[in-house]
């Protein structure tokens, strides 16, 4: 039986959505932890922080102390393959890296599932959801030469393109290490309008997109999760 879940992650993990009517981002008043909390019964840590890369988590990871019996959910990839979106558009002829080169991204979530695991929790890795590139492009260039950034990527698709080779090395690094998957993305693909659950600037859930998380997260969808050796074939995201 798992004593407590904590969360590892970025604005996702956060529950972070973009409020219109205030203009600026916040978190959301029926974020999907808090739902998952009122649901199970469970106590919910978030560590999860807007702007967070793997190497943040790690760092946060070794702030905590008592994990035994907790369920570890590990949720990145977001921001370490974000651009430097200001530096492509002022010189869209040179390569720019991500903030952290998906070869890295991988043996870094390596390291975080084997650091969880030596502190006696069960991690459980989750695929970043997908995110709508249109949008996207049209939020990350509002300040900047949008004709140099398109220039840069070839195509507006190369976004949506170029993020999902991460959650792919989430879905690569649970299948190597053993390791339980919350496949996020496909939850999210699995609906008609995938548009619809994400906020103005393409990428955050939005309210919608919230409940859709929680929803797919306690149903313990089997399209959505792959056990791992931790819980052998009766994976259940409760652990009873």
């Amino acid at each position: 039986m798992i004593s407590s879940i904590h969360i590892w992650g970025d604005s996702i993990g956060k529950g972070i959505v973009y409020d219109e009517s205030r203009g600026r981002y916040a978190i959301s008043g029926q974020r999907w932890t808090t739902q998952i909390e009122m649901s199970l019964g469970i106590p919910v840590h978030n560590h999860a922080r807007m702007g967070a890369v793997i190497r943040d988590g790690l760092r946060e990871l070794q702030r905590s102390q008592d994990l035994v019996g907790a369920l570890a959910v590990i949720e990145f990839g977001g921001n370490d393959c974000d651009l430097p979106w200001a530096e492509v558009a002022a010189d869209p002829g040179q390569d720019h890296p991500a903030k952290v080169p998906v070869d890295q991204f991988r043996l870094l979530l390596g390291q975080f599932i084997r650091q969880v695991r030596v502190r006696g929790a069960r991690p459980l890795l989750v695929t970043p959801p997908p995110l709508d590139a249109a949008r996207y492009f049209t939020w990350v260039t509002r300040q900047l030469n949008a004709d140099a950034v398109q220039s840069y990527l070839g195509d507006i698709q190369h976004i949506y393109r170029w993020q999902e080779r991460y959650a792919i090395a989430v879905r690569d690094v649970a299948q190597q290490l053993d390791c339980e998957l919350f496949d996020l993305r496909d939850a999210f693909l699995a609906e008609r309008d995938v548009a619809s659950f994400l906020c103005v600037d393409g990428i955050h859930p939005n309210e919608r997109g919230q409940s859709l998380i929680a929803q797919a997260a306690l149903l313990r969808d089997r399209r959505y999760f792959i056990a791992g050796r931790e819980t052998g074939p009766d994976f259940v995201i409760a652990g009873t």
